[in-house]
C-alpha cells in the first residue's frame, strides 16, 4: 500500500509537509507502518479536488451512484482477509471477530445502500410544488480507530448515495483500513475528486476540515470533548455537523429475566471490542434481591474471557488499542477500588497470560452507586459496573442519570413491561433481550451529549441532503 502519501483527486500524492506518524500492533508493542501527517496545505488539496468534483457527481444519477457503490461493496468482499488482518494489526481485534465484523458490517453497509440509492425519492410532490432533496455539498470525516472501517462505512456510502464529495481523515492510531478503502475505491473507478483520503491528527488536519469554509458539513464519531470542539469550529462557517460521540449505556435487569442468559450476555456486550465500543452495556442494573446470582454469574462470563494475541484462534479478545487508552483504563479501575466499588473479578496490570502489549484484565466491579467515577465516565475498555435497584422506577432513573443517551439494553420474560421500560430510556437505540432488528439497518445515534444526527439507513442517507421547495412547478 501506498503509506508514504494520500490519495486526493484520484491518485496517490505526496504529502506537503514532513512529519510522520508510527502506527503501532497494539498487541506486541511494535511498529507496523510510519505514515505522513497531513497540513492545513494537505486538506486545501483534498477540499478543492472534493468541490471540483461535487459539480458533476452531484449531477449523476441515482443508478450510477448505486452501481458504484455495488463496486465498492464487491471491492471489499473480495479483500476481506486483507481488511480483516490489517485491523486485527493495527487495533486488536481477534482475527474471526475482525472478518465478521470489522469488515463484515462495512460490506453490509455499502450494500445496502445499492437497494436505498435506488429506491430512496429524491424528488415528490404534487401540482404546482416539488420538493427536491439534493446533496448537501463536500462532506468533511472525521474517524475513530475502535471501529475503523465500520464508522468510515457508515459516512462515506451515504454520502457517495447522495452525490457528495468525501475528504476523509482516519484515527491516525488505524489508519491503514482507510488506505485499503482508498484502493478498492481507485478500483472502482470512481471518478477523481468524489473520494479524498488523507492522514493526520485531531488537533491539525482535524480541524483544518471542520473549520474549512469549502466543506458544507462535517461528520465526526469520538469523544465528547473533541466533538464539542469540532461542533465549535464548525459553527464560524454555520455547517452542518452529525455527531457520534460517547456512552455510558444502561442495561436494566428486570425481576423476572432470565439471568442464565442475560447476565453473560450483558457482560460479553460490555466487553465487545475489548470494552471499546461507544454502544457497550457497561452499567448492569440489576434487582438488588437477586445481586448476588448476578455477581456470580458476570464473574463467571468475565473469566471465561481469553485476552490474548489477536491472531492466536483460541483468543477471544485483544487489547486496548494504544498505550494513553490503556493508561486511562487503568487509572480508572484504580479509582473504582479507591471509591470502595466491590471488585469481582480483574483490577489494574495485565492478565497472566501476557507479557506485553496493551491488554487489560476483564473486570467487574459490584455493589456501585451511580454517582461514581466509574458509574459517569466512559472508561472504554473491559470494565462492567453492575449497580443494584429496589424499584423499576429507581432502574430507570438511575439509566437516564447521565451526561449521555446513545443506547441501552432492557431484559426481562415480560415483553410488554420490558417495552414499557424500554420507552422511558432517553437513548437512540436499545436493545430488548437479544435485541435483533429486521430489515433495513436501523438508524444508530444518540440523545444528550452521545450527540446529534443518525447513521445507517434512510435516516443516515438523509443527514446527506438539503431540502428544497419549488413553486410553480
Amino acid at each position: 500500500m501506498a503509506h508514504d502519501k494520500f490519495f486526493i483527486d484520484g491518485g496517490w500524492v505526496a504529502a506537503s509537509g514532513s512529519e510522520t506518524i508510527d502506527v503501532l500492533n497494539p498487541a506486541t508493542e511494535e511498529v507496523i507502518a510510519t505514515l505522513p501527517l497531513a497540513t492545513p496545505d494537505d486538506v486545501d488539496r483534498a477540499v478543492a479536488a472534493a468541490r471540483r468534483a461535487f459539480k458533476t457527481w452531484s449531477q449523476t444519477t441515482t443508478e450510477e451512484r448505486a452501481t458504484y457503490l455495488e463496486r465498492i461493496a464487491a471491492g471489499l468482499k473480495a479483500r476481506e482477509e486483507d481488511f480483516a488482518k490489517t485491523m486485527a494489526s493495527e487495533m486488536g481485534m481477534p482475527l474471526k471477530g475482525a472478518l465478521a465484523i470489522q469488515v463484515g458490517l462495512p460490506v453490509r453497509t455499502f450494500s445496502s445502500y445499492v437497494g436505498i440509492t435506488r429506491d430512496y425519492a429524491f424528488e415528490s410532490g404534487d401540482g404546482a410544488t416539488r420538493i427536491i432533496r439534493e446533496p448537501i455539498g463536500v462532506c468533511g470525516f472525521i474517524t475513530p480507530w475502535n471501529y475503523p472501517m465500520h464508522q468510515i462505512a457508515g459516512k462515506v456510502a451515504p454520502a457517495l448515495a447522495a452525490g457528495c464529495t468525501v475528504v476523509l481523515k482516519p484515527s491516525e492510531m488505524a489508519p491503514l483500513n482507510a488506505y485499503l478503502l482508498a484502493e478498492v475505491i481507485e478500483e472502482a473507478g470512481l471518478p477523481p475528486g468524489v473520494f479524498n483520503l488523507l492522514n493526520g491528527v485531531g488537533p491539525v488536519a482535524g480541524e483544518a476540515i471542520a473549520s474549512h469554509p469549502d466543506v458544507d458539513m462535517v461528520s465526526f464519531t469520538g469523544s465528547t470533548r473533541a466533538g464539542k470542539r469540532v461542533a465549535e469550529l464548525a459553527a464560524q462557517t454555520v455547517k452542518r455537523v452529525t455527531q457520534e460521540l460517547g456512552g455510558k449505556s444502561p442495561n436494566i435487569i428486570l425481576e423476572d429475566a432470565d439471568l442464565e442468559k442475560a447476565i453473560p450476555a450483558g457482560v460479553m456486550g460490555c466487553y465487545a471490542n475489548s470494552g471499546q465500543t461507544c454502544s457497550a452495556p457497561t452499567r448492569m442494573i440489576v434487582p438488588r434481591a437477586r445481586l448476588a446470582e448476578v455477581e456470580a454469574l458476570a464473574k463467571a462470563a468475565a473469566e471465561s474471557v481469553t485476552m490474548g494475541d489477536p491472531f492466536d484462534p483460541d483468543s477471544t479478545h485483544g487489547p486496548i488499542v494504544h498505550a494513553a487508552q490503556y493508561g486511562k483504563v487503568q487509572d480508572l479501575i484504580q479509582v473504582g477500588i479507591d471509591e470502595g466499588a466491590k471488585l469481582l473479578t480483574g483490577g489494574t496490570g495485565r492478565p497472566d497470560n501476557v507479557e506485553r502489549g496493551y491488554f487489560v484484565k476483564p473486570t467487574v466491579f459490584s455493589d456501585v452507586s451511580n454517582d461514581m467515577t466509574i458509574a459517569r465516565d466512559e472508561v472504554f475498555g473491559p470494565v462492567l459496573t453492575i449497580i443494584p435497584y429496589d424499584t423499576e422506577d429507581e432502574a430507570v432513573g438511575i439509566a437516564n442519570d447521565t451526561i449521555y443517551g446513545l443506547a441501552g439494553r432492557v431484559w426481562g420474560s415480560d415483553h410488554d413491561r420490558a417495552r414499557a421500560v424500554a420507552r422511558q430510556i432517553r437513548a437512540g437505540q436499545i436493545h430488548i433481550n437479544e435485541g435483533r432488528g429486521s430489515g433495513e439497518p436501523a438508524p444508530f445515534g444518540g440523545y444528550k451529549q452521545s450527540g446529534n444526527g443518525r447513521e445507517f439507513g434512510t435516516f443516515g442517507l438523509e443527514e446527506y441532503l438539503e431540502v428544497k421547495a419549488v413553486m410553480g412547478w
